[in-house]
């Protein structure tokens, strides 16, 4: 299940915990961030390649390329075992900005985006089947987890991939990982 949190970028006080994809996605929406669920008709097996996931979404991956402006897509995936999990892991967990929109769509699997809008932070736990696009220019990190278990179909406007400039801010260690955000909204 996705999961939705907000809260103050201290960390402090209340935080808004949602849970009903449709108030997930209006919320995020009112902050600018696209959140979409996707499903496909064509089921996949574990060990489809990146051939066989694109063309199981065919439709919703060119609506995204042509609504952004993308010039290529390409599949990831992580699993518990793999052996550089945890530097990969690290790559993502400090707040960082993009000069492009910055859009995953989880094939299995899940992933915790944090979202830094203006004094709130936004925890956004995206699961199977959750697209989420965050706008250019955006604080954010990503956690997967000690023990990463997902795929995802990413979209690129630069041939370079993923570029980051990272903010030297410290505020991503003010929150929760992965795997006690999701054992606490689970």
């Amino acid at each position: 299940m996705s999961v939705l949190t907000i809260q103050h970028e201290s960390g402090a006080g209340p935080t808004e915990v949602f849970k009903d994809f449709r108030q997930i996605m209006q919320k995020l929406g009112d902050a600018g961030i696209l959140f979409e669920h996707w499903k496909t008709e064509v089921p996949l097996k574990p060990d489809d390649g990146q051939e066989q996931v694109l063309e199981a979404y065919r439709d919703s991956v060119e609506r995204i390329k042509q609504m952004y402006g993308f010039q290529s897509v390409d599949v990831i995936g992580l699993h518990p075992e793999h052996p550089d999990r945890a530097m990969l892991r690290s790559k993502f967990l400090n707040e960082h900005v993009h000069s492009e929109f910055e859009v995953r769509f989880f094939v299995e699997g899940s992933g915790l985006f944090y979202l830094h809008l203006n004094d709130k932070v936004y925890g956004v736990l995206c699961e199977k089947g959750d697209l989420i696009s965050v706008p250019a220019g955006t604080p954010h990190w990503f956690d997967m987890g000690t023990a990463p278990s997902f795929r995802a179909i990413r979209f690129f406007t630069s041939p370079e991939g993923w570029v980051a400039q990272f903010s030297g801010s410290q505020i991503a260690a003010q929150f929760t990982d992965y795997d006690n955000y999701r054992s606490t909204h689970k």
